[in-house]
């Protein structure tokens, strides 16, 4: 079954800017809230049980982490914004998960979108889901559509207290950043590994099977292009812009990991553009096959007119006919065909077209 391309948003049309509704994958399950809060010294790491302990985590001399596990509850989603002050537009676009890569700055808070990407290997597709980042003063709030992430290297990190431990909110916040872009590169690679295998299977054997497929990852480089190419304006603004949030060190990392995105566009791209020409090769292979059975067909019912005329001229009810008395009549005419047919053959073949 094909993926939809345009995500329905029946349920938002007329409605007020701000109006909190869900759009999106449905998903059924509980919504943790695992907070990692942290210092030089310390880490603790729990899962929130009462909403009421949020405003805890506002204005802490720590750096606080909040991962929220789905955003199906515009209840939870509202309870967010009041209590860290976010802009109800803020919490539409995070309940909305079919936004585009941005970053925009509100007071005393940036807002970021981008995509999680993972490959399923079993239904060899791209598994894709809204990625939301509040970067404040001292704290990181990641909302994802459902449970599972790429950040268990980040969440190592801080428990092993290495340099992420001494930095401050806007570090972190680099550091999820970085791994979803690293992880792109990982999809990449079985992308990659895929489509190299059809390539083979093109030049070996193409078959509609094969057509079906190309046209199946296609549409994957389709969602992935879409998935990732905002991504380098909102890596360049944050490298880029002045903001209190993000320290001048911070930047640095962040021009990184812009390069890291440049380069899994121009692979998104190099693998896009080898798709098209396998398209083109297949399409090219299905006409020089039937080229060449038109060519055997051809060469079959012209070594057979002349035959055919002979017959039909000895298959007329004629009386006089002189050759119907001779006695070598029979052979002769045989041995004309098989003449026709030597010197057709070896005509052919001087002209290479057997």
């Amino acid at each position: 079954m094909a993926r939809k391309i345009v995500v329905k948003r029946g349920r938002k049309v007329g409605a007020a800017p701000g109006t909190l509704v869900h759009i999106g994958r449905a998903y059924n399950g509980a919504t943790p809230i695992r907070v990692i809060d942290y210092d030089q010294e310390h880490l603790t790491d729990d899962t929130l049980t009462d909403l009421g302990e949020l405003s805890q985590y506002k204005d802490g001399d720590r750096v606080s982490w909040l991962n929220v596990d789905g955003v199906n509850q515009p209840e939870l989603i509202d309870a967010i914004g009041q209590t860290f002050a976010l802009h109800p537009l803020v919490l539409e676009d995070i309940l909305n998960t079919d936004q585009r890569p941005k970053v925009e700055d509100y007071d005393g808070y940036l807002y970021i979108v981008l995509r999680m990407l993972r490959f399923d290997t079993e239904r060899q597709q791209i598994h894709s889901e809204q990625l939301s980042l509040v970067l404040g003063d001292g704290y990181v709030i990641s909302l994802q559509e459902h449970p599972g992430d790429v950040f268990d290297a980040v969440r190592e990190r801080l428990r092993t207290g290495r340099r992420i431990r001494f930095m401050r909110a806007d570090y972190l916040a680099y550091a999820l950043l970085d791994a979803v872009v690293d992880h792109y590169f990982v999809l990449l690679e079985h992308l990659g590994d895929q489509i190299e295998a059809l390539e083979d299977e093109l030049i070996d054997n193409p078959t509609p099977a094969t057509l079906a497929r190309i046209h199946h990852f296609k549409r994957e480089m389709l969602l992935l292009r879409k998935s990732i190419w905002p991504l380098r304006e909102v890596l360049s603004r944050l490298s880029r812009d002045e903001s209190p949030l993000i320290n001048a060190e911070t930047k640095l990392f962040l021009r990184d990991v812009y390069d890291h995105a440049v380069h899994v566009i121009d692979t998104v791209d190099t693998l896009r553009e080898l798709l098209i020409g396998m398209l083109d090769l297949y399409l090219s292979s299905v006409s020089n096959r039937m080229n060449e059975v038109m060519k055997v067909l051809t060469i079959f019912a012209t070594l057979f007119m002349p035959l055919t005329f002979i017959a039909g001229v000895y298959g007329m009810n004629f009386d006089v006919m002189p050759e119907l008395e001779w006695v070598y009549g029979y052979p002769a005419v045989l041995g004309l065909m098989l003449s026709l047919v030597l010197v057709l053959v070896v005509f052919f073949r001087k002209r290479h077209w057997l």
